[in-house]
């Protein structure tokens, strides 16, 4: 089913779901599995799975000489998309991304998908690389997410790329995409970045899942502006729980994000990471019932492959 589909069938009760990331390469898929395990409790009708962006690495040649070398560190969204629609009956939603892909390599990402059954995907541009000061598409890629956006709702259509031909089983896949309730790092104010997430939508996106936020009020702000926009699609509100102190530092850093005051002073007064850990558990759990109250369609979990959190805090909500 689609992302859309669990939301009009749930007929107002507020779904749990979550994100996990792939593996590194050369680890096995089982600690993913043991991850996954407890929070198929909670019946999530779908599970986001990650894809990452390629990174250079450098390869020592001997002679004091270094080779510089692309990769991916976690290679496998779609295989791991395939096994845990396998393993645990569940649809699954891979992220598709600009970054690092050609627009042919995008269209047989998709192809694979509509085979394996899979017709729910997010659609993202994707991060600059640890290397680049800004993003830089890949040469015959898309540059920004209505682009993907736009490539997914053609071949929605049955347009492929280059090819004319008779089509007798098109694709037909629900297109989530991002949303920024404090708006996107690049963005100059949020009215501009509502613009731009109503272009997504308007180009053919279905719903939205919201970067992670820590103080409800900028979510519902966020959805009363694009409401008034005219943005009418599922907005899914993300949750990440704090669990350790450098949270207080990288993620506002990262993703230019503000934190509560009370969740920093209550974040310092602890002396363990234990402690921090529980402060963003109850955190998480006061923000999800507020939320669920309010009537979200769904609560999306960024769990970063580890589910403790994630379980202590769903079995107090859902």
């Amino acid at each position: 089913m689609k992302v859309t589909e669990h939301i009009e069938a749930a007929k107002g009760k507020t779904l749990f779901s979550f994100e996990i990331i792939p593996p590194q390469k050369g680890k096995s898929i089982q600690e993913l599995y043991d991850n996954i395990d407890p929070l198929m409790d909670f019946n999530p009708p779908f599970i986001d799975v990650t894809t990452s962006r390629e990174e250079f690495i450098y390869v020592d040649k001997g002679n004091g000489l270094l080779d510089k070398k692309l990769t991916r560190m976690r290679p496998g969204t779609l295989g791991i998309c395939a096994s845990i629609k396998h393993k645990y009956t569940v649809d699954t939603v891979p992220h598709v991304l600009c970054g690092g892909f050609t627009k042919e390599e995008t269209e047989y990402l998709l192809v694979d998908c509509h085979y394996l059954g899979i017709n729910n995907v997010m659609a993202l541009r994707g991060d600059a690389m640890k290397d680049e000061q800004s993003f830089v598409p890949k040469s015959g890629g898309n540059n920004f997410a209505v682009d993907l956006v736009q490539q997914i709702d053609q071949l929605n259509q049955g347009k492929y790329l280059h090819d004319v031909m008779h089509i007798d089983n098109k694709a037909d896949f629900c297109i989530g995409v991002a949303g920024y309730p404090e708006k996107h790092l690049e963005s100059p104010s949020l009215i501009s970045d509502l613009k731009r997430l109503k272009e997504k939508v308007d180009a053919g996106a279905d719903y939205v899942v919201t970067q992670m936020f820590f103080d409800n009020a900028k979510y519902f702000e966020f959805v009363d502006k694009a409401r008034a926009m005219g943005i009418m699609v599922p907005i899914i509100p993300g949750i990440k729980p704090i669990a350790v102190q450098r949270h207080l530092q990288i993620l506002p850093q990262i993703f230019r994000i503000d934190l509560p005051e009370d969740l920093i002073h209550a974040v310092d007064q602890c002396k363990t990471n234990a402690e921090i850990k529980q402060v963003g558990i109850e955190w998480a759990i006061q923000q999800s019932l507020e939320l669920k109250a309010a009537g979200v369609p769904v609560l999306h979990y960024y769990s970063m492959g580890k589910s403790e959190n994630i379980r202590q805090i769903a079995s107090k909500v859902f």
